[in-house]
């Protein structure tokens, strides 16, 4: 007994020793859960908050004046005025505002029949939130119609149109999304292995040795994979459509040039990644780590990014997924809105460029 105590002993602080020697099992064992609790308990909500709602008010009544300052008073809307019907429309269309409320000019003689009418345009390409807009609206001018001093007794009725997203269907707002999941999985996790690959069996050595230069060496890598990464996009159109039903209003050429930039993106993350740890398994999980498991929480697939706290907005803006998501959604349900594909288009250029650079430095024809 004595002799197994010693040995036992001897074992455990040699891989204490060990564990403390080597930072990554730290950072996986105490960091990965800390970032975990951080990003889940602050950063995943299905609360509604801070819809972007126009109002236009066209009556200018006492009652169509008290319900806009009544649901300005809602923590839940951030309330834009407009003078127009097509002024609203034009933003609504460019998604500087999520819907707008329209009270026509015959609102307070309708209101006081006991049928006044509210036109309410919400973008629907969420259909959960659209919903949950809609519910809270509804409360909130119920809220004030009670609190209302002398006024009758009247109904008022919010007549719907959800733009995007007729059927309000989740399955449409779903599958772009997966579409971004399974570009960023087949880019990044792919290239992730293949120059850790290169330097484990050192047939970078033999690379090193010939005229070839760093830029070279790393287009040869990509475009295998860009290859495969624009097959795989190509069968998830094809199933979005034909399984799925999901509607394609956007040009087919515009979309598949935004994919291969991202794809461009996704496949310089995953040879950097590579090229830092130099090892097969580190690089494998590393690229589920930074790349997939963000794309998931932190991108807007699951829920709205605006719903979440500040520091975990910004930190979602940071990844090149969020981005593509965003382009990704409005392509396939609004069609070509050129002012959100050109500003999503060119950040991802500029992430492209940033880490194909990064990798071409470290990618050094030099060896250790």
């Amino acid at each position: 007994m004595r002799g197994f105590l010693r040995r036992l002993r001897a074992l455990t602080i040699k891989e204490f020793r060990q564990l403390f020697r080597d930072r990554s099992n730290l950072l996986l064992g105490i960091g990965l859960p800390i970032i975990l609790i951080f990003i889940f308990g602050y950063g995943i909500t299905f609360d509604i908050t801070g819809i972007k709602l126009g109002v236009v008010n066209m009556n200018g009544s006492e009652i169509s004046c008290r319900l806009v300052s009544g649901i300005s008073g809602s923590p839940i809307f951030q309330v834009y005025r407009y003078n127009g019907v097509q002024e609203a429309e034009r933003d609504f269309l460019n998604q500087k505002i999520e819907g707008y409320l329209v009270f026509r000019n015959d609102f307070d003689r309708e209101y006081r029949k006991g049928d006044g009418k509210i036109q309410f345009i919400m973008d629907g390409k969420d259909p959960n939130r659209a919903q949950t807009a809609y519910m809270y609206l509804t409360s909130a001018l119920g809220g004030t119609l009670s609190k209302a001093p002398g006024t009758p007794r009247a109904g008022i009725v919010a007549e719907t149109r959800m733009w995007f997203n007729q059927p309000a269907s989740s399955t449409w707002y779903i599958v772009p999304g997966l579409v971004v999941l399974i570009m960023t999985l087949v880019g990044t996790f792919l290239t992730a292995l293949v120059m850790a690959r290169e330097y484990e069996r050192g047939t970078l050595e033999a690379i090193f040795v010939s005229p070839v230069r760093p830029v070279e060496i790393i287009i040869g890598k990509i475009i295998p994979y860009f290859c495969v990464g624009i097959l795989g996009f190509a069968l998830c159109l094809l199933a979005a459509r034909e399984l799925f039903d999901v509607p394609i209003r956007c040009s087919i050429l515009l979309l598949s040039l935004v994919s291969m930039l991202y794809l461009v993106v996704a496949l310089a993350i995953g040879l950097l990644i590579s090229a830092i740890t130099r090892n097969q398994f580190v690089a494998s999980q590393l690229s589920v780590l930074v790349t997939f498991l963000p794309c998931i929480m932190l991108s807007g697939f699951i829920f709205d990014l605006r719903n979440t706290p500040e520091v975990i907005f910004y930190i979602g803006h940071i990844l090149p997924s969020t981005y593509y998501m965003e382009t990704l959604k409005t392509l396939f349900l609004a069609g070509d809105v050129h002012s959100v594909v050109l500003k999503n288009s060119l950040i991802l250029t500029l992430y492209a460029v940033g880490f194909t650079g990064i990798t071409m430095i470290i990618t050094r024809k030099r060896l250790d």
